[in-house]
C-alpha cells in the first residue's frame, strides 16, 4: 500500500485554505486603512503643534515645509494662501489663515473640505472630530491671553 494523500483530501485542504483566505484578505485591507487613518490623525495633530511652535518662535508664518516636517504630499504654500493635508490625491484637511493679517495675528483655521472622494479621508475627518479640530487656532504673539 502506497503512502500519500488522496485527491479528495487535497481538495478539502484547498477548499479550507480558500475559505480562510476569503476571510483574511478583507480584514487585511481594513487594517491597512486603519493604519492610514491613525497616521493621518497623528500627522495633522503634529502639524498644528509644529505650526504653533514655529509661529511662537519666529513671530510669523512661513511655508508649510519651513514650519513642519509633516508631509503634505507636495504642497508648499504658506498659511496665507493655504495648504492641504492630502491622502490618496484627496485634500482631507485644509490649513488657511484666519484673515488677511495672518502673519501678524497668529491665527490659522483648520477645516475639512466639504466634499471628499476618499473613504480614508472620511474616516480621518471622523476621527479628528469637527468639534476638536475644525476651528481657528491662535498662536503666540501680542494677543496671547493668560
Amino acid at each position: 500500500m502506497k503512502k500519500g494523500f488522496t485527491m479528495i483530501e487535497l481538495i478539502f485542504v484547498i477548499v479550507i485554505l480558500g475559505i480562510l483566505a476569503a476571510v483574511a484578505i478583507p480584514k487585511l485591507a481594513a487594517t491597512r486603512n486603519d493604519a492610514k487613518v491613525a497616521a493621518a490623525v497623528q500627522d495633522v495633530t503634529t502639524a498644528i503643534n509644529d505650526i504653533g511652535a514655529y509661529y511662537t518662535a519666529q513671530g510669523s508664518f512661513g511655508t508649510n515645509k519651513e514650519m513642519t516636517n509633516v508631509d503634505m504630499n507636495g504642497t508648499d504654500n504658506n498659511v496665507t494662501t493655504g495648504f492641504d493635508y492630502m491622502i490618496d490625491s484627496q485634500a482631507c484637511v485644509n490649513f488657511k489663515s484666519a484673515d488677511v493679517n495672518a502673519s501678524k495675528d497668529g491665527k490659522i483655521t483648520v477645516s475639512f473640505p466639504s466634499a471628499t472622494g476618499s473613504a480614508v479621508c472620511g474616516l480621518v475627518q471622523d476621527n479628528l472630530g469637527a468639534k476638536d479640530i475644525n476651528k481657528t487656532y491662535s498662536f503666540g504673539g501680542r494677543k496671547v491671553k493668560f
